[in-house]
C-alpha cells in the first residue's frame, strides 16, 4: 500500500486534521496536518523568516526533524540550552534568551482532539515560554501525542512521555526504573509545573503543526 491508501495513515491523517480544527477554533493562528518529518521541516522553515532569532527549549522532536541545522542555514540565530559547555552561571541567560526570542519553537507533550496542550516542566522555562513568549510561538508534534481527553492527555504525560525524559537527561527517579509516573517526592523529580493551554493566551501568536508520525515522547 502506498501513503495514500494505507488505512492506519488515513485514519491518522482524518484524526490529525479534526485536531487542526479544534486548534484553530481555539485562537490558533494557524494548524496543518503533514505526513513526515521532513515535511514539517520545511513547512517550518518557510514559516520562520531568514535572520531571526529562535528559542528552542528541551525539545526532542524539533531535533528528530533536523531543525535547528536547516534554520542555520537560514541564518536565523538558533538559542538553545542543550550545551555540555554551560554552567551554572551561563545557563540562566540562555533559558531567558529562549523565551524572548523573535520565535519560540517547541512541541507538547500531549494534545487533545477538542484542542487543549498538556505539558509538564521541571525548570518551568519550557511552559513559561508556551503561555508568555514575547515572540511568535510554533509547536511541532507528533501525531503519537494525540489523545482523547483531558485526563488521557494527563496520564500520557506522566507515564508516557516523562520516563523517557528523566531517563534521558541521566535522573535517578523512581519512574526511571519503573517506566511509569508514581508521583514520587524525590529531590530531581522532574514533574513540578503542569500547564494545560486551553486557549491560546491573549497577546500570543501561536502556530501548530502536527506531523503524522511517532515524534519526541
Amino acid at each position: 500500500m502506498n501513503k495514500l491508501t494505507d488505512p492506519l495513515k488515513q485514519a491518522t491523517e482524518a484524526l490529525g486534521k479534526k485536531i487542526c480544527a479544534a486548534l484553530l477554533s481555539n485562537g490558533y493562528k494557524s494548524a496543518v496536518y503533514v505526513r513526515t518529518a521532513e515535511e514539517a521541516r520545511e513547512t517550518a522553515s518557510d514559516m520562520i523568516p531568514d535572520g531571526v532569532s529562535v528559542g528552542i527549549p528541551g525539545t526532542v522532536t524539533v531535533r528528530q526533524i533536523g531543525l535547528i541545522e536547516k534554520l542555520e542555514a537560514k541564518n536565523c540565530r538558533v538559542i538553545h540550552h542543550w550545551d555540555p559547555a554551560l554552567t551554572r552561571e551561563t545557563r540562566s541567560p540562555r533559558l531567558a534568551a529562549e523565551n524572548s526570542s523573535d520565535w519560540f519553537v517547541t512541541s507538547s507533550n500531549a494534545v487533545t482532539f477538542d484542542g487543549r496542550m498538556v505539558n509538564i516542566d521541571g525548570t518551568g522555562n519550557r511552559v513559561a515560554g508556551m503561555a508568555w513568549g514575547t515572540g511568535k510561538i510554533l509547536f511541532v508534534i507528533g501525531m503519537n501525542k494525540a489523545s482523547r481527553d483531558l485526563e488521557s492527555a494527563l496520564k500520557r504525560v506522566r507515564d508516557i512521555a516523562t520516563p523517557p525524559n528523566t531517563v534521558r537527561v541521566g535522573m535517578t527517579t523512581p519512574c526511571v526504573t519503573l517506566g511509569c509516573c508514581v508521583d514520587c517526592n524525590a529531590p530531581e523529580r522532574s514533574c513540578r509545573a503542569v500547564l494545560i493551554l486551553e486557549r491560546v493566551p491573549f497577546g500570543r501568536e501561536s502556530h501548530v503543526i502536527l506531523v503524522g508520525e511517532s515524534l519526541g515522547y
